[in-house]
């Protein structure tokens, strides 16, 4: 019996999978007989249960009430670190002259929004181009627009009202949010039928507050945008004439990105308000309402199983780059300036890998799992990486093709459970924790506690440099927290 590989090419590793999943260069490689990990479920045994200490996703497997009857495979979430470090944003270019600008929050160092404004305790916050804060609490989405004193809410929008649960949201365009959900993967994710209504399970819906002053469902995320490289003519890629949400760009037919585990929003610099989501499957780019889809590090096992792990670490590296790290690996991509392309992998100099499908040795071998769960690059170059169980690694490249790259913990931190990262213009990194609240190193690397922060499980950071000064804002356990000046 052929047993799912956790991430891997849809559920069973397959040949046809093995080369849709990862676009044009990927050799085909045979099934295995047995691909599973120890303690991995079997392809029909459901998602894995909830793992990550103190941060729990929203509503898990807990639709509302009036949510409607949750899909045959809705399911729970997994882990419950899907929110975090997702939508947390570095900046990209290292700041341009009078990028900031005049914003309409307090401007104290340190505020506590679920107080002040009424905010509560949401499991997800972003901001948009307008400083309109969103906020995600199960089946609810919460908008907190400037000069009001407590959020905007709606119920059971798009997906939400399907019974799906939801995981994610990152801040888009003024007035504009993207909101993501969970569904299980597909034991053979191939679809004959453009019809098959698998397809709209899960993936993103765009969420948008209207002039009249309503949250409203813009549309459920769906149309795929892929230069046709084979021609070189500039035509794009054809959709099906139907709503599919997220699916393989390079063949509509396989519906493999399912469940959104994180996301961030590019602050600045040539891609300002793009946002990348990580899925069950890989990475996709999105555009406004256009996405590509997907990249991801991935491994093969002496049996040429296709390992790819659930990318709960995003990040965005000084220059732009995009920062990706699954259970597994950990990759660096330098995004080509066409959306279309983003999946490109031949020629390699269409979005070049800056660090292939690589591993920390220090930490584990590579068939063991990491939990990396944030990935960030700070002011001074250096990058670093978090792990759910593993604590805080700087990490060294030897060189771009390496499978082995250098990895050095990072000590005196009280816990080694992480959950998310935010590197600031000041040169510091907060370190979120899922018990021991949030740690900043300073720009020297010296490592303190932040007061004035309340809760112990840090489930998301943000940071939004376009603010003046920058906001961070801090969710936590015990609510949303924004600090300002870093």
């Amino acid at each position: 019996m052929i047993r799912k590989v956790l991430g891997a090419c849809g559920a069973a590793v397959v040949v046809a999978a093995a080369w849709a999943c990862s676009g044009s260069d990927e050799t085909p490689r045979p099934p295995i007989d047995d691909g599973a990990r120890v303690g991995e479920p079997d392809s029909d045994a459901g998602p894995p249960p909830t793992e990550d200490a103190g941060t729990p996703l929203p509503d898990a497997g807990e639709p509302s009430e009036d949510a409607g009857t949750p899909p045959a495979d809705a399911g729970t979430p997994p882990d419950g670190g899907g929110g975090g470090d997702a939508g947390t944003g570095d900046g990209t270019d290292g700041g341009t002259p009078g990028s900031q600008r005049e914003d309409p929050w307090p401007k104290e160092a340190s505020v506590n929004y679920s107080q002040r404004f009424g905010v509560g305790n949401p499991r997800g916050v972003a901001v948009d181009d307008a400083f309109n804060i969103w906020l995600l609490d199960g089946n609810r989405i919460g908008v907190l627009r400037p000069g009001a004193t407590q959020p905007l809410w709606a119920s059971n929008l798009g997906q939400a009202g399907r019974g799906f649960s939801s995981t994610v949201i990152c801040g888009g365009a003024a007035g504009r949010a993207y909101v993501g959900y969970y569904a299980r993967e597909l034991d053979e994710p191939m679809r004959s039928s453009y019809n098959d209504s698998t397809f709209t399970e899960g993936d993103l819906d765009a969420v948008k507050l209207t002039p009249e002053g309503s949250l409203v469902l813009e549309e459920h995320v769906s149309h795929s945008f892929r230069r046709d490289r084979e021609k070189n003519d500039g035509s794009i890629g054809w959709n099906p004439p139907v709503n599919t949400g997220i699916h393989n760009s390079n063949d509509w037919r396989f519906d493999e990105d399912r469940a959104v585990l994180s996301c961030v929003k590019v602050m600045r610099g040539r891609d300002k308000g793009e946002v990348y989501i990580g899925t069950n499957h890989g990475v996709t780019r999105l555009r406004g309402l256009d996405y590509n889809s997907h990249r991801h590090p991935v491994w093969f096992d002496e049996h040429g199983g296709q390992h790819i792990g659930y990318s709960y670490g995003l990040g965005i590296a000084q220059d732009g780059d995009v920062l990706i790290a699954n259970d597994w690996t950990f990759g660096i991509v330098t995004p080509n300036a066409d959306l279309g392309l983003w999946d490109a992998m031949t020629p390699k100099t269409l979005n070049p890998m800056k660090v292939e499908s690589s591993f920390l040795p220090e930490v584990n071998p590579l068939a063991e799992f990491d939990y990396w769960r944030g990935f960030q690059q700070t002011k001074d170059g250096r990058y670093y990486l978090a792990s759910k169980d593993y604590g805080l690694w700087e990490l060294t490249i030897l060189s771009r093709g390496d499978r082995a790259q250098k990895g050095t913990k990072v000590s005196a931190l009280p816990t080694d459970a992480l959950t998310s990262l935010a590197a600031t213009d000041d040169g510091s990194l907060f370190i979120g924790t899922a018990g021991s609240g949030l740690w900043r190193m300073d720009k020297d690397k010296q490592l303190s506690k932040v007061a004035n922060v309340p809760g112990k499980g840090v489930r998301q950071l943000v940071y939004d440099p376009n603010a003046s000064p920058a906001m961070l804002y801090v969710l936590t356990d015990a609510g949303l927290t924004v600090l300002r000046g870093y």
